[in-house]
C-alpha cells in the first residue's frame, strides 16, 4: 500500500534484526524481493543499523552485494547509495 506513494522509500538493511537464521539469513530474502519489487531500485535503500544488527558490518555488506542473486547490475548499484544520493538531492562524487 505504502508503495504506491511515489514520495515513500524504504530503507531494506534492517531486515537481518527479524530473522530467526544466522547470516546470510535465507528466510528473509523472499521477504527483501517483495519490498524491492513494490519500491522499485530507486526507492529502496541499504544502510547499516549496525548497533542494532546481529551480524558484522561486512555481513551486512555483503548480505545484500552476493547473497541476494536477483539484485544485480544497475538495481545493485542503486539500492548500495545510488537511488539514497538522488533521493536526497546530494551531488554525486567525481568519478
Amino acid at each position: 500500500a505504502l508503495a504506491r506513494h511515489p514520495n515513500i522509500g524504504v530503507k531494506m538493511s534492517g531486515a537481518p534484526s527479524y530473522s530467526s537464521q544466522p547470516y546470510p539469513y535465507k528466510n528473509i530474502h523472499g521477504y527483501l524481493r517483495q519490498i524491492f519489487e513494490a519500491f522499485g531500485p530507486d526507492r529502496s535503500f541499504w544502510g547499516t543499523d549496525i548497533t542494532r544488527m546481529p551480524c558484522s558490518y561486512r555481513q551486512c555488506v555483503t548480505m545484500f552485494t552476493e547473497e541476494l542473486p536477483w539484485l544485480k547490475g544497475r538495481d545493485l548499484e542503486r539500492v548500495m547509495g545510488g537511488a539514497v544520493i538522488d533521493w536526497l538531492g546530494w551531488k554525486r562524487p567525481a568519478a
